[in-house]
């Protein structure tokens, strides 16, 4: 029989000791999630698996051992073969046992991999109503954001982990950059435009890191989950999508090249879009012309791109560098006449040309359309500015 006991503690080392940790802080999401612990929402962590997001749980649990007692502090991961049989309601009484901490005491607890439950809305929810308790918990499928039966509604708040940005990737290589050495930025943004964010793979360059990745994504989350039989198909239709990252797609015209239906294309897209490997903007306009129109598509993280395509297409890379740096704004994308502009959002107007200039038919577009903000990223320049980017 599973002693739950002592699985805990194999998962909490601070109970029986100091606890030190050597990750690389990314302190935009720390900030979020201390200025988020005084309130009793649940605290929903997504993103792309091995994005880090078991690593800024484990950096909140190092920042939270400075006030709170470390048997007040509760981490498993939901994925764990031996707690598999257990409800989180089971766990978690098992855990306040072990410390005979009452259930009007406050804990803080951190469930790793929470998708993986079938019924994780509603043992959430079950917590959150009947213990003091501030929940984290995190998920590499979007599945867990498909609560039906709004079991969270009102309870819970949402942060999703994106690949390293370029001040991060900097803080990642070690690298500081001088006011008398800017000129050195260029070449360092063209090597975070060929390596991406994957937190793991910038600081070690193993491209196998990489290969291991979508491997892990396409079979556990995808082939597994969804219970997809043609995992050769699956593959195929994501190294296709690849290709056409930062362009618009044509669910006929991918469901011809591989031959399969144009509802196993849509089906297989949004595995890709639910499990975090891509990233769909819809075309501005009226409810029906949104659903209708062709999306456009970005990778998740470029050097996942970059290792289907090659680098090349720095065009391609450098728009979706911007979309990933604008995302949380949920942009679209603007279409009229045969004339396109890359992204709209709150009266605001952006095209990318990297290296080049917006011409002729777009540039009328661009200019007589009537937005409050205009924004044209050509050159690196343009995107530090965009992003306030400061050498101190």
């Amino acid at each position: 029989m599973i002693n739950i006991s002592e699985e805990l503690f194999k998962y909490n080392p601070w109970w029986e000791g100091e606890y030190s940790l050597s990750l690389i802080p990314r302190e935009k999401y720390i900030r979020y999630l201390e200025s988020n612990l005084k309130n009793r929402d649940i605290i929903l962590i997504t993103g792309l698996r091995r994005v880090g997001k078991t690593s800024i749980m484990k950096l909140m649990i190092s920042r939270l051992l400075k006030d709170v007692k470390p048997e007040h502090i509760l981490y498993v991961s939901l994925d764990s073969i031996p707690l598999e049989p257990f409800s989180t309601m089971e766990i978690l009484r098992e855990y306040r046992k072990i410390f005979k901490i009452p259930l009007e005491q406050k804990v803080y607890v951190f469930f790793d991999e929470a998708g993986c439950r079938t019924n994780i809305h509603q043992e959430l929810k079950n917590l959150y109503d009947s213990e003091n308790v501030k929940i984290f918990a995190s998920s590499s499928s979007a599945t867990i954001l498909n609560d039906t039966r709004a079991m969270l509604t009102g309870r819970a708040r949402l942060i999703e982990i994106m690949p390293l940005d370029f001040r991060e990737y900097l803080q990642f290589k070690s690298i500081t950059i001088k006011r008398s050495q800017t000129y050195l930025l260029e070449s360092y943004f063209e090597e975070y435009m060929k390596n991406g964010g994957i937190p793991e793979y910038v600081l070690t360059g193993d491209v196998t890191y990489l290969d291991s990745l979508i491997e892990s994504v396409i079979y556990k989350d995808i082939v597994s989950a969804f219970g997809v039989r043609d995992v050769g198909m699956v593959k195929d239709f994501y190294r296709l999508v690849m290709e056409r990252a930062g362009k618009l797609v044509s669910i006929n015209k991918i469901a011809r090249i591989l031959d399969i239906s144009p509802d196993t294309a849509r089906r297989y897209l949004e595995y890709f879009r639910r499990t975090y490997l891509i990233h769909l903007v819809e075309r501005k306009g009226k409810v029906n012309e949104r659903i209708k129109a062709p999306r456009k598509i970005y990778s998740a993280d470029i050097g996942i791109r970059n290792l289907f395509t090659g680098f090349r297409d720095k065009g391609a890379i450098f728009e979706n560098l911007v979309y990933l740096t604008i995302k949380e704004k949920q942009p679209l994308y603007m279409y009229q006449n045969g004339v396109e502009i890359d992204f709209y959002w709150d009266d605001t107007i952006l095209e990318v040309k990297y290296g080049r200039n917006i011409e002729d038919k777009q540039k009328d577009f661009f200019e007589n359309y009537p937005a409050k903000r205009k924004l044209l990223i050509s050159t690196i320049s343009d995107y530090l500015d965009m992003i306030g980017f400061v050498v101190r």
